[in-house]
């Protein structure tokens, strides 16, 4: 299983993500580059340039026609996915720490950090209203006075969207009204990653409790808990298999002052039923910040601290072993 090598950002990634298709892979990281790949060779297609700070997020939209970029430059920006033109930017008060396109492509969401005197808002953007962007007026922002969003996706048919907070609370917020629908806390500390199951029945979300944990999209009940001895940075499903991905490591400040044997910075298995471990992938030097799985289930990629994306493409036996299991 030898991975392909994606060399394209001087810093730590900080979001790696698949479009629908899954032969296009974006990666962003602490450097101001936006990049795209072809999944399946790791050549580099482009860059989408304009940012001026740290890029926090990224997201395709449905038809990959659109790319939406969040930064610590306080901007979140729309660009066109061919050309890598810039078609939009809005302008924020504070960094933007999370981005996504709904179900149709058709409305955003970003949330923004508490930061320099800013309070966290969650802000809604219709991309068929031209006047909502060029006044920088979203058709809906929520408040979050209490803890900051770390984590955000939308949730199935974009009703709603499912926020993970700094505190380990998640909420899921009507994307119609605004109101927050439920409210749970099942994480000890603070939430780094939310993933949805290819059907968005479920989601899995990766906290700095050192577990990753297996939640009902709607009911936002939670089904299982992967337990791991340090913080999970990034946890995604297989779409094929009942198998989830974690990546972490400890905290990047702490790097130095261990080898990287006992740095423990593989990528690590578990069955999702069982909540067994069944394998690791090492390769990183230093913790892994994001993972995602191929949509077609036959490969999967990390991003880490090193600045590297690897781009891992399952043993044949990987398919054979599952369906004798």
């Amino acid at each position: 299983m030898k991975p392909i090598l994606l060399q394209g950002h001087e810093r730590s990634i900080t979001q790696i993500k698949y479009n629908r298709e899954g032969d296009l892979l974006f990666t962003v990281a602490k450097d101001p580059i936006v990049n795209v790949w072809y999944s399946v060779n790791g050549e580099r297609l482009g860059t989408y340039n304009g940012h001026t700070g740290a890029v926090w997020c990224v997201d395709a939209d449905w038809d990959t026609r659109h790319v939406l970029t969040g930064s610590a430059d306080n901007s979140c920006r729309l660009w066109d996915c061919e050309t890598g033109k810039q078609l939009a930017l809005v302008k924020t008060s504070s960094a933007v720490r999370t981005c996504g396109f709904d179900f149709g492509g058709n409305i955003i969401m970003f949330s923004t950090d508490k930061q320099m005197g800013y309070q966290c808002f969650v802000s809604f953007f219709d991309l068929r209203d031209s006047s909502q962007i060029e006044k920088n007026e979203p058709y809906m922002k929520i408040p979050c006075s209490d803890s900051k969003i770390t984590s955000a996706v939308w949730g199935p048919l974009g009703e709603f969207i499912i926020a993970g907070h700094e505190s380990g609370e998640l909420n899921q917020f009507s994307a119609k009204s605004g109101e927050q629908l439920s409210n749970i806390k099942e994480h000890t500390k603070q939430i780094n990653d939310i993933q949805t199951s290819r059907d968005m029945t479920m989601f899995i979300t990766a906290s700095k409790d050192n577990t990753a944990k297996l939640f009902d999209c709607t009911t936002l009940e939670h089904l299982k808990t992967f337990r791991t001895e340090r913080p999970v940075n990034s946890a995604a499903l297989s779409p094929i298999f009942d198998h989830v991905v974690l990546g972490g490591g400890q905290e990047a400040m702490d790097v130095t002052t261990t080898s990287t044997r006992i740095g423990k910075f593989e990528a690590r298995f578990f069955h999702l039923a069982f909540e067994e471990e069944f394998g690791r992938v090492k390769g990183h030097f230093g913790p892994i910040n994001s993972v995602a799985f191929h949509p077609d289930g036959k490969s999967y990629s990390s991003g880490g601290e090193d600045g590297y994306v690897r781009i891992h493409y399952f043993d044949p036996q990987y398919f054979e072993f599952e369906f004798e299991a």
